[in-house]
């Protein structure tokens, strides 16, 4: 009887063929940097109109939604979970507040990595899917976030890891790219490097390529054409392209009908430039994710490739501070209730349309919802007790409809 056929198993290190993914795209939107209900779903005082106004009708809003409900993590690790945004992602990618696991790094500038693995890593293991269709669209400001694209090796998940990463589309990665390129030339933007010039690339390009040691990149032809396109359309002095979640938006924008990912995160974050102490940061930060996600959404609705046959997910990696007393406001750092306290809008392919949940209900249910909404195990035999989870197992959809 060959290996691998009824009654035998397949022979170690054979590859076992993965069925090609027939379900919804999944666009994913942390409505990063931290943003409180009020100023976000609140229709009386929102920032951001067309996810109050008109997301809201189109699928369900869990506006009770809390970072660790009942403080269950409390109980299983002696610690409350951190609010901050490397962290609220993972929860979100994850579904669970294991202990992170870390790439170096310290202060603001810890590099995280899932301690399980990640959507990403579960449905590639899953489907046979590309690389370059599970992406992660990072902010240039937020280089620690650069290491999500696959979990830490542990015990009770060998099967996942490296061969089912996804990939991230950043102006440090564009600069990975860009840099050799520069260096092997002796020109940028058709002017001839000076030797400080050429010193400085070389010096940035060695500090870019030596932050994540862990395994080296593997050249993909699918992303060398994708920042192809973007050099010949924004040049190479970098001074042309958006910033900021504008840059962002563009990045989605550009890979929608580039590379056609079936699972898409972006990883929005202006909202933190008000630890700068200005309050207008914040507001106006949550206007432009605002204007980012109507022109994602409004090029899906255009795209016969998803079009009607695309999940959406909006939900902020933390809250923030409701303190107006504070002298710089907005914060999350402190473990607060109310930096605890998030929300999360679903809408597309599979959601029913004009439920409001107001039920408490948990960021890491966002992860086991969008997993059964896309046909893919949330969570492995064998692992339901070493999540963190403690039980939440509820299909935020479920609940909210039942």
């Amino acid at each position: 009887m060959a290996a691998g056929a009824l009654g035998s198993l397949p022979l170690i290190g054979q590859q076992i063929k993965k069925p090609e993914y027939q379900g919804p795209n999944l666009i994913l939107i942390r409505y990063g940097g931290g943003a409180r209900r009020r100023e976000s779903i609140d229709p009386q005082h929102t920032y951001s109109p067309f996810l109050a106004h008109t997301l809201s009708k189109r699928g369900v809003v869990f506006k009770n939604m809390v970072i660790d409900q009942g403080g269950r993590s409390r109980r299983l690790n002696g610690k409350m979970v951190d609010t901050s945004h490397g962290q609220g992602t993972i929860y979100i990618m994850t579904g669970s507040y294991k202990k992170l696991a870390n790439a170096g790094g310290d202060g603001l500038d810890e590099r995280f990595v899932p301690p399980v693995p990640t959507i990403f890593e579960r449905f590639r293991n899953t489907y046979s899917v590309p690389e370059e269709q599970t992406l992660i669209i990072n902010s240039e400001d937020r280089k620690q976030e650069e290491f999500l694209t696959y979990s830490s090796a542990r015990s009770n998940h060998q099967r996942f890891g490296f061969d089912d990463r996804c990939q991230i589309l950043s102006l440090y990665r564009f600069k990975r790219f860009l840099f050799p390129k520069l260096l092997e030339k002796g020109k940028r933007d058709g002017k001839t490097l000076t030797t400080g010039q050429r010193k400085q690339i070389s010096n940035e390009l060695k500090q870019l390529t030596s932050i994540d040691q862990r395994r080296k990149d593997v050249a993909n032809p699918k992303l060398i054409g994708f920042w192809e396109n973007w050099r010949k359309h924004y040049g190479e002095s970098g001074f042309k392209n958006p910033r900021g979640d504008r840059l962002l938006t563009e990045l989605s924008l550009r890979a929608m009908s580039q590379l056609r990912p079936r699972m898409m995160m972006v990883n929005y974050t202006d909202c933190d430039y008000v630890h700068w102490g200005i309050r207008s940061h914040y507001y106006n930060a949550l206007g432009i994710m605002d204007q980012g996600i109507k022109q994602i959404v409004q090029a899906a609705e255009a795209d016969p490739f998803y079009r009607d046959n695309t999940l959406f997910v909006i939900v902020p990696d933390c809250g923030r501070d409701n303190n107006l007393l504070a002298d710089i406001p907005f914060q999350h750092h402190f473990n607060t209730k109310s930096s605890h306290q998030i929300f999360a809008t679903l809408f597309g392919k599979g959601v029913p349309r004009g439920f409001v949940y107001d039920k408490e209900c948990d960021q890491i249910q966002v992860a086991s919802t969008i997993a059964k909404l896309m046909n893919f195990p949330a969570i492995t035999a064998g692992e339901k007790q070493k999540l963190n989870t403690n039980g939440i197992e509820t299909q935020l959809l479920e609940a909210a409809i039942a």
